[in-house]
């Protein structure tokens, strides 16, 4: 008996955008330095970054490591829109348990 078939396992498909290759050649490794960066400078917070991240997929379109999309299919204006919220301030001697609100004391 040959049990090797099995018709519930789907083949594995690519992703809803095609490909991704990776760079590497280091054609757009300039904008990767200047948006972590940007990172660094800005306390990690992304949207502060977003020319960056702009440009870095500019990048990668124009040397074909990525299908050629409108910038508008991204969600930056989206992200802009959003409403930033400080995280609550954490005590490192406590411990982060997923899920559990701390109450106000």
């Amino acid at each position: 008996m040959n049990f090797a078939h099995n018709s519930a396992i789907k083949a594995p498909t690519p992703p809803d955008k095609g490909s991704f290759p990776l760079d590497h050649d280091k054609e757009c490794m300039e904008t990767v330095n200047q948006y972590v960066n940007c990172l660094k400078e800005n306390n990690y917070q992304s949207r502060l970054c977003m020319e960056f991240t702009k440009q870095y997929l500019k990048c990668r379109m124009d040397n074909n490591l990525m299908a050629k999309e409108e910038m508008d299919n991204f969600g930056f204006e989206e992200v802009k829109k959003a409403t930033i919220i400080e995280a609550p301030k954490h005590n490192p001697n406590e411990p982060i348990i997923a899920g559990l609100r701390k109450r106000n004391q």
